[in-house]
């Protein structure tokens, strides 16, 4: 499988350690399956005057027997795992997480419901209507898939 992390530099040995913390699947290497996605998020170096790049993994299937916890909608579990993760509150540890992309829409959301805008009830509400794919999945890098062959890309 054919996964892309953007970033402000060529990253060669994917690792957690200098993954910042309070992120919505928690502390990780995130990368996605959509190339389209990817070279977007890279665009946001750029805006700031840095060098984007768009590092391009292909991971092997033996992180597919890890310990995965997939999140197939934008649902209460959904909700309180992406909280939990950002209030630094204990959760049970995957190797890898999947879970839809929170886009403009989601993330307003899920804004207002962290900023006590909105109960949790309202936002379910607007969650239920959102949908995920296969295709808007992204994760955490698996430290025992480092053996998988890895390429990078300068972003265009």
């Amino acid at each position: 499988m054919i996964v892309y992390h953007s970033s402000y530099m060529i990253i060669d040995k994917p690792d957690v350690l200098h993954s910042r913390e309070a992120l919505d699947f928690g502390k990780g290497f995130y990368v996605t399956v959509l190339h389209e996605q990817a070279v977007r998020y890279a665009e946001r170096f750029k805006l700031r005057g840095r060098k984007a790049y768009l590092n391009i993994y292909e991971l092997n299937d033996e992180w597919r027997k890890e310990n995965i916890k997939v999140f197939s909608s934008y649902d209460e579990e959904w909700l309180d795992f992406i909280a939990a993760n950002r209030k630094l509150l204990p959760v049970e540890h995957f190797d890898a997480v999947e879970g839809g992309v929170a886009n403009d829409k989601i993330f307003r959301t899920v804004e207002l419901y962290f900023a006590e805008e909105i109960s949790k009830e309202d936002a379910l509400k607007r969650l239920k209507f959102e949908k995920t794919s296969r295709k808007d999945f992204i994760g955490h890098w698996i430290q025992t898939s480092q053996s998988s062959l890895f390429y990078m890309a300068v972003a265009d």
